[in-house]
């Protein structure tokens, strides 16, 4: 939670008026590599919304996270229903491992009664947008894809670019912000 990534998405989206709850899964705690079982991910998850909700005073709560914190949230949301969330943001879906493209890991998107707003760049190795965007159309109004030109997984820019990192998180609060007041309502 103390990730660079992480605070400044937080910081970016302060500054759109969206509060932010970071929390690490235990495997993280214990300072490993190897993340736990999926089922203590799930719990895991389901225990930060559930902190979220009590904190957020009644206001519209959204889940979601990035890469693996993302995909676990939206497993939990397709398991059984997230009390509270309005939507899910993905920072960088993990549709497949680096170099092996496929959609398998998206499967469980189409038992998410939630909208969903994927953030992906086009050097994400992690989501090939060949397979992402259909997904995306399969899912229907469920689902908004905001694509960022020139950004990996991490939304790190190319110097040809011309763009920063931060102009770059900047642009993605203000797509969430956007997505939100249009999701929640």
């Amino acid at each position: 939670m103390t990730h660079p990534f992480l605070e400044a998405a937080a910081e970016a989206l302060a500054a759109e008026g969206i509060g932010s709850l970071r929390y690490q899964f235990p495997y993280f705690e214990r300072g490993s590599r190897r993340p736990d079982p999926r089922p203590v991910l799930l719990a895991t998850v389901r225990g930060a919304v559930e902190l979220a909700g009590r904190e957020a005073g009644g206001l519209p709560v959204l889940a979601g996270g990035k890469s693996m914190g993302g995909r676990m949230t939206s497993l939990a949301a397709a398991d059984e229903r997230l009390e509270g969330v309005r939507g899910v943001v993905f920072f960088g879906f993990p549709l497949h491992a680096a170099g092996k493209p496929s959609g398998e890991r998206g499967d469980h998107l189409r038992s998410v009664p939630l909208p969903l707003l994927f953030l992906q760049g086009t050097r994400d190795r992690l989501a090939d947008l060949s397979l992402l965007r259909p997904l995306c159309t399969e899912l229907g109004d469920r689902a908004t894809l905001h694509v960022v030109d020139d950004a990996d997984h991490s939304f790190h820019m190319t110097k040809r670019s011309g763009r920063t990192d931060e102009e770059v998180m900047g642009e993605l609060a203000g797509v969430v912000s956007s997505w939100a007041s249009r999701a929640v309502a």
